[in-house]
């Protein structure tokens, strides 16, 4: 932002052309005006050598990184046994339906499996205050109707 520079020092000129006094007031104000914006533009022209350096150092550290990642984890074999594994996992439990339902005690959401709820003698722990819960105490919450 060189340009700034060159606009400050154009209006410089131009004060010192038209022989603005110093002594007056509005001469005061004038060059008093014209300093700030010196400092303003050389503030600027700071940062953005600074911001050139730090994008600099930022993509010197994304590329070592990289190349820690290509070492540690380049092994494409154990990339298609986890994608595989998780596309079986996936598929295992699509097929399982839950329901949201209401702990009596805590009254916090749960999912539970839709099939347990047939049984009114199973027990379950509940995941957030870790008492057991008998499945006719739970509160299922409106479910979609799927006929």
């Amino acid at each position: 932002m060189e340009y700034l520079n060159e606009r400050v020092a154009y209006l410089r000129g131009l004060v010192d052309g038209l022989g603005i006094d110093d002594n007056t007031k509005e001469g005061k104000v004038l060059l008093a005006i014209i300093d700030v914006l010196e400092d303003f533009a050389d503030a600027v022209n700071d940062l953005e050598e600074s911001q050139s350096d730090l994008d600099a150092y930022v993509d010197a550290i994304d590329e070592d990184l990289s190349d820690v990642e290509d070492e540690i984890y380049d092994n494409d074999e154990e990339d298609e046994y986890e994608d595989e594994y998780d596309d079986e996992y996936d598929d295992e439990y699509d097929d399982e339906e839950y329901v949201e339902a209401e702990c009596p005690h805590c009254h916090m959401l749960m999912s539970v499996e839709r099939e347990l709820l047939g049984d009114k003698n199973t027990e379950l722990v509940c995941p957030h205050c870790n008492k057991t819960v008998e499945v006719k105490d739970i509160k299922v919450l409106e479910e979609d109707n799927e006929d």
